[in-house]
């Protein structure tokens, strides 16, 4: 314990802050959150999972690693960014885990959430998080697909002619 929290301590002041000697976490990188999606496909494949889950799982995988080179200029502190880390280290181990913590008869046969089995319920997660993913990654291509579509309007207005859909010949004079 540093002097400081010490100090505060011994007066008997609230703490105000996080002590001295805390260390903020690095926050997760690229290669975190593709060891995360391992773990994910490992865990499936050891427990045996069901594959309409793990035909699921791999669309939100598959979705996260098509952005996770594009969180660049999303930039990673983005709520975007931030969904898509989460995701992987986060919400869809929990959510995953959840299920495979009960038997799988039971799971997969007894209502938990109205006429829903616990199966039922994590393809609903799943779904979610997939959609989620998919309006991220559009989001992610929308800013290159932008700028495709004003170069070309640059260069209707520069050369003054449109494009007839890409004959490129030119003409002998």
């Amino acid at each position: 314990m540093g002097l400081r929290t010490w100090w505060r301590r011994v007066r008997g002041d609230e703490d105000t802050g996080p002590p001295d000697d805390y260390v903020v976490p690095a926050p997760p990188t690229e290669q975190d959150v593709l060891a995360a999606l391992n773990q994910i496909n490992a865990t499936l494949a050891e427990q045996n999972a069901p594959p309409v889950v793990v035909s699921r799982v791999v669309r939100v995988a598959r979705t996260i690693h098509q952005t996770l080179p594009r969180l660049r200029e999303l930039g990673l502190g983005s709520e975007e960014g931030y969904a898509v880390v989460a995701t992987a280290t986060d919400y869809l181990p929990e959510a995953l885990q959840g299920y495979l913590r009960l038997p799988r008869e039971w799971a997969d046969t007894r209502p938990i959430d109205g006429q829903k089995t616990a199966l039922l319920v994590l393809i609903d997660q799943l779904e979610l998080l997939a959609a989620t993913m998919d309006k991220i990654l559009d989001a992610a291509n929308r800013a290159d697909a932008q700028a495709l579509v004003a170069h070309g309007r640059f260069l209707q207005a520069r050369f003054g002619h449109q494009s007839d859909g890409g004959d490129l010949r030119l003409e002998a004079q």
